[in-house]
């Protein structure tokens, strides 16, 4: 049996700011906008050619025993791409103000590409949760 991540929750204050980043500067492709019940409403999102999404939710009670995020508090949400120098470059032109290409050297965080799977750059969504974007060396398929 396959156990596979199909869908992140984000927490978010602005449904609607939130989407328009998600899909005009980060360049996700929206799934669903849907108010699922009254007073209920699910925006999910995919990142370009990832098996996995985001969901942010206002409304929804949160499933027994689990805690609510409050907005800004989700870190380390990451993505991998092919070629980060092309990826930071779109999402520097979409408007989002992305980190400088960074990778682990010697004396920790360093600027520029290092070797393979050691290339990274993060940006935080208008509420500041917060995503990281790692350079791999073929598309999943391949791997």
């Amino acid at each position: 049996m396959n156990w596979t991540l199909e869908v992140v929750p984000i927490p978010v204050t602005d449904m609607d700011r939130a989407k328009a980043f998600y899909s005009e500067k980060a360049g996700f492709t929206l799934d669903l906008d849907d108010e699922v019940a009254p007073g209920m409403r699910i925006i999910q999102m995919t990142p370009p050619g990832s098996r996995c999404s985001i969901a942010m939710l206002k409304g929804m009670p949160a499933f027994p025993g689990e805690k609510v995020m409050a907005p800004g508090t989700l870190h380390g949400l990451q993505v991998c791409v092919t070629d980060i120098e092309a990826a930071r470059e779109e999402l520097v032109g979409r408007g989002v103000d992305v980190s400088p290409i960074r990778h682990v050297g010697a004396t920790g965080w360093e600027e520029g590409k290092g070797g393979t799977w050691n290339s990274f750059m993060s940006f935080a969504d208008p509420d500041g949760n917060g995503w990281v974007i790692q350079e791999a060396p073929s598309e999943l398929s391949a791997r």
